[in-house]
């Protein structure tokens, strides 16, 4: 199958490490022209130096910080008015909450993940939204978890917050679904990233175990015998992000090696 996404542009969360920067270069690999969401600026600048631009698309970056939701939006609200663009794509990736048991956590940490979360998502659908119904095209894709199917030990608030994105999107792809509009999760499991290995050294830590033993044991939970790449992740981010998957929306796609216990 030949993607081609040239002429549609893309904002995509959390784009300058892991998940986030793959699905930015994979879109722009297949034609999109990508802006850049995240906080820091000489990271944002590295990796728009990474990204194809073979049919002279102009990458470009918005410098916002998720945990500051209307701060967010007014900064895209200006950068939409001064562009005069319509985003067609958007990925909604952020850093995930802390770990640590739910009973444990303060609600302090659950009114920050879901701000960071479902509220930082929500304003940037909204201001991204009008332009979409204009275009008659829309994808909203919502890089989350596989604890929205089963929840993951010890990452309480994280699926907590999980459970509420899936649901905000499902509901989204009902009402948005007569424009032309798409919205659906891609829930990564055990992913080879900075994130992940921060994990196995909390796990290493708490346990008394080295960080190698840790992580033989999580990729013991894994049929496909590995961690899953950020690039098979954004696989499946430009695929729902294309004209092809005009007809899929409302659903969440696990690329986890097949570790979820579910359907």
């Amino acid at each position: 199958m030949n993607i081609d996404l040239k002429g549609l542009n893309a904002l995509v969360g959390g784009s300058t490490a892991g998940i986030g920067q793959a699905i930015a270069e994979r879109l722009a690999a297949a034609g999109a022209t990508v802006t850049l969401l995240a906080r820091n600026e000489a990271k944002c600048k590295e990796v728009l130096n990474l990204l194809n631009k073979n049919i002279g698309q102009q990458h470009d970056y918005i410098l916002a910080d998720q945990t500051l939701p209307l701060i967010l939006k007014e900064t895209l609200d200006h950068y939409l008015a001064d562009h005069s663009k319509t985003f067609h794509i958007v990925i909604n990736n952020t850093g995930g909450p802390s770990p640590g048991p739910l009973h444990q956590a303060a609600t302090s940490e659950l009114e920050k993940a879901f701000s960071q979360h479902v509220i930082a998502s929500h304003l940037i659908m909204q201001t991204c939204l009008p332009g979409m119904k204009k275009a008659g095209y829309g994808r909203i894709i919502n890089v989350i978890s596989t604890s929205v199917k089963a929840p993951l030990p010890n990452l309480g608030v994280s699926n907590t917050i999980r459970a509420a994105m899936a649901n905000w999107s499902k509901t989204l792809a009902t009402e948005l679904a007569p424009f032309g509009i798409t919205v659906n999760n891609i829930l990564p499991g055990a992913t080879d990233t900075d994130r992940l290995r921060s994990i196995i050294e909390t796990k290493a830590s708490k346990s008394g175990k080295s960080a190698d033993e840790i992580r033989q044991e999580m990729i013991g939970e894994i049929p496909a015998g590995r961690f899953g790449l950020p690039r098979e992740i954004a696989a499946a981010a430009v695929f729902l992000a294309s004209p092809e998957a005009a007809y899929i929306t409302g659903i969440n796609v696990p690329v986890d090696g097949g570790r979820t216990p579910s359907l």
